[in-house]
């Protein structure tokens, strides 16, 4: 018996295919699995490619931070893999010309092959233009700061006198790719090779040296020595992440992921609606055959078999076909983003494979319960008649399984249940008002219709409308929900990015001015204003521990987070001001009182660290306790560029604490010469150049907006089969509408005008709608996703409008051509 109904089952799909009711259904789902896989295919490799150019920005793949040197096996394991492994030292030591003054600075050495990842960028002439180097400096030369040549008086191709050897200055040092804006190591840096180390001899007992290994290589086989490295390490030693070595990219590269990945949900989001329309189409124009099925003996459960064989072969067809168009579409998206990314992409990856043929299969089949059920019901009696609920109020369960495999693609997609379900209830209630809108709005036509239906076709328009008020719903809910995740994307694509490009202007500051001393913040101030860079802002920033909480020593083995032992092992920068106006978002607590002992703590370390509202903590600052209350926590914006602070306490709890200033600016590069004034003169200052690090937060914002660009338009595809399904969803009613219409006199002029008034009032009302949703879903996802003020625009409504009201007419008037030239009598003698 099985046997018989598959084989009437493909038959059936064929004829159906043939007839044309599975079309529409097979474009959804070639439409979305297209969408998916190609915007998962692309942002899995731009993603990889992001992750990877972070680890340009470490110097390595996998860099491990330790006290000790790295052990030789873990070299000697890390090489048996197939993989790169260096050593890397690092200390403060004092160098200078042979007969002049010495100056401290930052040694750091390395051997054969730094960096592993990235580049550095040097120049022979602080007069012309850097360059790109991958490689250390050779036996017997070193790299310097321009700063220290500043503050020696040497240049390039003269010697320095490092320890007990003399090296010659070959290059200075423009970028180093793993130096971080950390403000704790201010001495100018002196990079230098190894095998020199020991002629130096610089290292002796008791030295203060920070050791680092670097390892570089397969992807995988990284992965993999990581885990086996990770249980031998103990509290001191840890494994660099982005967050720790560079936070300051680690957001971007956030914010980039979140904008790629919102492409995908929208695009799911667009392919949801076209599958449940084509499915509702589907399920109206299968009535009868499903009720001649059930006159010559079929059963439900035949029916419904039959039904969901057809389903799996249009889902296995359609999957298949949307993955080929998927990945050939994303070859050319590559082909725009091979000339931003530094290197090429990763290759293809599985997962958004499996993510597209899960979203043809399970949309498919979780959006087509409700429709199908209602045809499983269908009684051989229905073959005289073809009423189908629009919504069967008794397939509840089959809406929220259709819900929950929304929700757990968009969950999977996104990769944060609160960002995935977010969204998708985001739309589903969008979804639900939409309709509650729509009866609202047809009770108002309805109202009006004897003000308004004087004229003929107005008259007819109106009554369709109202006559047609489900399928009237259906079509301006499904065409707003479409369209509003279009112009959500329209505004990801715009105002978004713009916003977030403002978090990084042209004039962000790209030099920090470290360890000024209180009684050089004036004339620095002073010497900047001359050369127009006023209304500076300088941070007083002094160094301590936080070493007890509620009269509780606070102690690393209370502490299972690493990142906690870690930040009670260091000091903290601290600062102190009279307001937190200019130090973060105040998200708990309340504005200070300068008078008293308080302090604002960053609520992300204050999580880490088990920090609340009301504790009273206390800093060792110079061998002194001061015990302060925590009074608020703050959000803090670290790709401000601008300087942050972990704690910003009360100047009655600082003010008379030893202290140096720091401060930020945006040199022109014409002005380059300035810091080199300044260094000169307070030779004590360190200036911290990060034009390099914007430079590639620049290129992030650049490769995402090219992204988004061309991925916009799977969104306009998916678009017009939601309009398209919408549309034809009532085109059999019309079609005996107008043969009745006809019948009594109606001319096709008439039946044109109304049905044109018709397209355009529920474009109209879908575009109104669609707008007014995307904007409040950008907002939210400004404000609590992507952390960044939106620039509101009147653009979507203007956009949904001029949209929404022409395209429903023009797709209309595709969808619903033969409409009005189908002869009555014919339509008339198959309806008796």
């Amino acid at each position: 018996m099985t046997g018989k109904w598959v084989k009437f089952g493909f038959k059936q799909t064929w004829r159906d295919v043939r007839a044309g009711d599975l079309r529409l259904l097979a474009l959804a789902v070639v439409i979305a699995v297209a969408a998916v896989s190609s915007v998962g295919f692309l942002s899995d490799r731009v993603g990889r490619a992001l992750e990877r150019d972070a680890a340009r920005m470490l110097g390595a793949d996998l860099v491990l931070e330790t006290p000790e040197q790295a052990s030789q096996q873990w070299l000697d394991e890390a090489r048996d893999r197939g993989l790169s492994a260096i050593r890397v030292w690092r200390f403060p030591s004092m160098v200078g010309s042979a007969d002049g003054d010495l100056q401290l600075a930052s040694i750091k050495v390395v051997e054969s092959g730094y960096p592993l990842r990235g580049e550095l960028r040097t120049t022979r002439s602080l007069t012309e233009p850097d360059e790109v180097t991958t490689s250390a400096p050779e036996t017997g030369e070193v790299w310097v700061d321009p700063q220290l040549l500043a503050l020696t008086g040497l240049s390039v191709g003269e010697t320095l006198q490092v320890g007990r050897k003399a090296l010659r200055i070959d290059r200075a040092i423009t970028y180093e790719p793993d130096r971080g804006v950390q403000f704790v190591n201010v001495a100018p840096r002196v990079l230098m090779r190894a095998e020199d180390l020991v002629d130096a001899g610089l290292l002796g007992e008791g030295s203060r040296v920070g050791h680092s290994m670097l390892v570089a290589g397969d992807e995988l086989a990284v992965g993999a020595y990581r885990e086996w490295l990770r249980p031998q390490l103990d509290v001191a030693q840890k494994i660099l992440t982005l967050d720790e070595g560079r936070p300051e990219v680690r957001r971007t590269l956030d914010r980039a992921q979140q904008f790629l990945t919102l492409v995908v949900m929208i695009a799911v989001l667009i392919a949801a609606v076209a599958i449940a329309l084509g499915a509702r189409r589907f399920s109206q124009r299968q009535q009868s055959a499903v009720a001649v099925m059930r006159c010559v003996g079929a059963t439900q459960s035949t029916v419904r078999n039959v039904l969901m064989l057809e389903f799996a072969l249009v889902a296995l067809a359609g999957s298949l076909v949307g993955l080929l168009i998927g990945w050939v579409a994303q070859m050319g998206l590559v082909s725009v983003m091979q000339e931003l990314v530094s290197d090429e992409l990763p290759g293809v990856g599985l997962m958004p494979a499996l993510q597209g043929i899960y979203a043809g299969f399970w949309l498919l089949f979780s959006f087509s319960v409700p429709p199908l059920q209602a045809l499983s019901r269908v009684s051989p009696a229905q073959i005289f008649r073809r009423d189908v609920p629009a919504f069967p109020l008794h397939s509840v369960m089959g809406y929220l399984l259709a819900f929950g495999g929304f929700a757990l693609l968009m969950w999977w997609i996104a990769g944060d249940p609160k960002y995935g379900f977010g969204l998708a209830a985001g739309f589903v209630g969008a979804a639900v008002l939409f309709s509650l809108l729509g009866v609202v709005a047809l009770k108002v036509v309805d109202s009006l219709r004897g003000v308004l239906g004087r004229r003929v076709h107005w008259r007819f328009a109106m009554a369709g409308l109202v006559r047609r008020k489900g399928a009237t719903i259906a079509q301006v809910s499904a065409l707003a929900v479409g369209m509003m995740a279009i112009l959500l994307l329209t505004i990801v694509r715009t105002d978004l990015l713009q916003g977030w490009q403002q978090t990084l202007p042209p004039d962000a500051p790209n030099r920090f001015l470290i360890n000024i001393q209180p009684d050089q913040v004036q004339p620095v101030r002073q010497t900047l204003a001359k050369a127009q860079l006023d209304d500076l802002t300088f941070y007083p920033m002094v160094r301590g521990r936080l070493i007890e909480r509620n009269d509780k020593a606070l102690l690393v083995e209370d502490f299972e987070s690493p990142r906690a032992q870690r930040l009670l092992q260091r000091d903290f920068n601290l600062s102190y001001a009279a307001s937190l106006e200019n130090n973060g978002r105040i998200i708990a607590g309340r504005e200070f009182d300068p008078e008293a002992f308080e302090v604002s703590m960053e609520t992300d370390i204050a999580t880490d660290l088990g920090l609340s509202l009301g504790d009273e903590i206390v800093f060792e600052i110079a061998g002194q306790p001061v015990k302060v209350r925590i009074t608020s926590l703050r959000q803090v914006d670290w790709d401000s560029m601008r300087p942050n602070f972990f704690a910003v306490l009360t100047p009655a709890a600082l003010d008379r604490q030893p202290q140096t200033f720091i401060t930020s600016f945006h040199l022109p590069l014409e002005q380059a010469a300035l810091t080199q004034t300044l260094v000169r003169t307070y030779p004590n200052l360190t200036v911290f150049d990060v034009g390099a690090v914007l430079s590639q937060l620049q290129s992030v914002l650049d490769r995402v907006s090219v992204a988004i660009q061309g991925l916009f338009v799977f969104a306009i595809l998916a678009g017009a089969v939601v309009l398209a399904a919408a549309l034809s969803s009532s085109r059999d009613e019309r079609v005996r509408e107008a043969a009745l219409l006809r019948a009594i006199g109606a001319t096709n002029r008439q039946l044109a005008s109304a049905q044109r008034i018709e397209l355009l009032f529920i474009g109209a009302m879908a575009g109104l709608l669609a707008a007014t949703g995307a904007t409040l879903a950008a907002w939210a996802l400004s404000v609590w996703v992507f952390e960044f003020a939106m620039q509101w625009s009147i653009t979507p409504w203007v956009l949904g409008l001029a949209v929404c009201m022409p395209g429903a007419w023009l797709a209309g008037s595709i969808v619903l051509r033969g409409v009005l030239r189908s002869p009555p009598l014919l339509i008339l003698r198959n309806e008796a």
